[in-house]
């Protein structure tokens, strides 16, 4: 009876290990990008079809069948699958896009907000402020340039 609790032990030390590698993995399977950045992503095998969750926040470039560029769009998570001919998954990964760390600014007047791309100084963005990905979000108004 008392190589019972002993060997309860050695299991559950046993478990443990099992169950980490699969929350790696599960974090593995995570993309970061920031906002307006690109990342590349080579496949296994040459890509069919591939599938944006929500384009609003990610998109996807195809340079050839074995290369994709994921750009971040707007805020927020979504999944991009790329699959063969015969439908087997090559690729499936979470994509979550953040802000960038540096180089942005909202300048808001009143009501009118103005995103800024900062360098050495700053200067209006293209990106339309209200143009997140968020669902339900405002949409700016676009900008016209005249000559």
């Amino acid at each position: 009876m008392s190589r019972l609790p002993v060997l309860l032990s050695a299991l559950a030390l046993i478990a443990v290990p099992a169950v980490a590698p699969g929350v790696a993995l599960a974090q593995a399977n995570t993309l970061s990008i920031e906002i307006d950045r690109a990342s590349r992503v080579q496949l296994p095998g040459a890509a069919a079809s591939v599938i944006v969750g929500n384009p609003q926040i990610a998109d996807v470039s195809v340079v050839d069948a074995n290369t994709l560029f994921i750009t971040g769009k707007g805020y927020g998570v979504t999944e991009v699958i790329a699959v063969d001919a015969i439908g087997r998954t090559l690729f499936q990964r979470e994509v979550v896009v953040t802000g960038g760390s540096t180089g942005s600014v909202r300048v808001w007047r009143g009501g009118q907000a103005t995103e800024m791309a900062c360098a050495a100084s700053c200067a209006p963005s293209v990106r339309a402020v209200g143009d997140t990905g968020a669902v339900g979000a405002p949409s700016a108004p676009a900008a016209t340039a005249t000559p």
